[in-house]
């Protein structure tokens, strides 16, 4: 069940790999677009703008979650493309332990702030209660979303992309059926949307445990590999907090623009928020791609297969940059219709911003993908630290047109200021790519000759 990315074709083996990643995403997506329409369709603008405003705060600490698991991940896929298993299970360990420690600090720390910061975003008070209920809940559920990202991310180091797919499947078949238990049947409100989503990632996440400890002999931890080791400790933090940081501080320009989109009044949150969901569904192709590319990366390094990092680059590119152009065209030409899935046909001015933003983030994709590929191929090589700035980069951007473009020029200035955070993230990552390139080619040619 396990796949060897470090010999075959790497355009195949790319595809082969990103496409259930890609199901997963886009399975994942989807159950978010549900939880969105049933919200905005049958709970009214209000609840869907309340949902919509905690998206970027939601991206801050989720995104740190989902982060820090998947650095966890990198020493693991490193030493399976070495065939180092012992130590691989070592890793492993390291990483429950300190996916326990960092997941019930946040889980507390989380839970008692979530209104102070929605209050310092400037959340309309028209919907400040609706989403503070709904926040506070999904940061409850932080557990489960270590639980989850931290089994498939193993999984998924050891070459198998396919498996966590069906645990997708199932995590969001059944959140659409809470939605609809929970928001229609109950009568629960938008903290219906979040009961949904935390139960789900909850049951998700302990039958995938449960199934890689029963079908992956390789990953099953041993009593021997359950030994505290400051080292691997040591590595697994070097790892994982870079990226989690790299979420978080990404997140902070993210945050800083939604405070400024809040002070556009609701009408706009809704917009963005329904626009958000959309894009992102659009956009699992290139998550795809960067997790693909973080095993690619990880594999290959340890196997000292050098040369295969460049050509995973340059075929994962082609891939990323053919789907950018049609998800443009097709954003371009059914972007007012994909946005009445959220609102009736009488919003006009709401679908019309939604449009606006699909156009200005779509026609951006193909830089958007480069930030994906180069970033999360950076990572695997072991370079989190330096993949952190790109992170900041990002920030900059879009702090700059939240503080700054906004306030001027209003909802025009928040479309774009998306594509600018990608432009510049790409203009620090494609250098450092080729820098850390070299690097690891130093570092091959010193050990042979010792």
């Amino acid at each position: 069940m396990t796949k060897d990315l470090t010999e075959g074709n790497p355009f195949q083996l790319i595809v082969s790999f990103s496409l259930p990643v890609l199901g997963g995403n886009l399975f994942q997506q989807f159950y978010n677009l549900v939880d969105t329409v049933i919200v905005g369709q049958f709970l009214g603008k209000e609840a869907l703008a309340a949902v919509g405003s905690t998206g970027s705060v939601c991206f801050l600490i989720i995104g740190f979650c989902i982060g820090i698991c998947s650095g966890f991940a990198i020493p693991v896929s490193q030493k399976f493309g070495a065939k180092d298993y012992r130590t691989m299970r070592q890793f492993m360990a390291g990483s429950w332990y300190w996916a326990i420690i960092i997941a019930t600090g946040m889980t507390i720390l989380t839970a008692l702030t979530t209104k102070p910061l929605l209050r310092l975003m400037m959340t309309p008070e028209n919907i400040i209660d609706d989403a503070s209920a709904y926040v506070r809940i999904i940061f409850l559920g932080i557990p489960t979303v270590f639980l989850y990202n931290l089994v498939s991310g193993f999984i998924r180091s050891v070459g198998d992309s396919k498996t966590p797919l069906y645990f997708l499947i199932f995590s969001s078949c059944l959140n659409i059926v809470l939605d609809l238990l929970f928001i229609l049947g109950c009568g629960m409100g938008v903290v219906g949307a979040a009961y949904a989503t935390v139960i789900s990632q909850a049951v998700s996440g302990i039958a995938c445990f449960f199934y890689m400890n029963n079908h992956f002999e390789i990953l099953r931890l041993h009593k021997d590999d359950l030994k505290w080791r400051p080292h691997h400790f040591h590595v697994l933090l070097g790892n994982g907090f870079p990226m989690g940081l790299q979420y978080s501080i990404t997140a902070i320009g993210s945050v800083i623009l939604q405070t400024a989109v809040n002070s556009l009044g609701s009408d706009a949150v809704a917009a963005i928020a329904a626009a958000s969901k959309i894009s992102m569904l659009f956009c699992c192709m290139f998550d795809a791609l960067g997790t693909t590319m973080a095993t690619w990366g990880g594999q290959n390094t340890g196997a000292g297969q050098l040369t295969r990092l460049k050509t995973g680059l340059r075929d994962a590119t082609i891939l990323g940059s053919i789907y950018s152009i049609v998800a443009f065209f097709v954003l371009w030409i059914w972007g007012k219709q994909l946005g009445m899935m959220f609102v009736n046909a009488g919003e006009a001015a709401i679908l019309g911003d939604v449009q606006l933003f699909l156009f200005w983030n779509g026609i951006f994709y193909i830089p958007l993908a480069l930030v994906n590929i180069v970033r999360f191929l950076i990572q695997g090589m072991g370079f989190s630290k330096l993949a952190v700035l790109a992170g900041v980069f990002e920030m900059i951007a879009r702090g700059v047109f939240g503080l700054v473009f906004v306030p001027l020029f209003g909802f025009t200035a928040a479309v774009v200021a998306n594509p600018a955070a990608w432009i510049l993230a790409d203009c620090f990552l494609i250098p450092a790519f080729y820098g850390c390139y070299h690097k690891l080619q130093q570092w091959e040619t010193a050990n042979r000759r010792k």
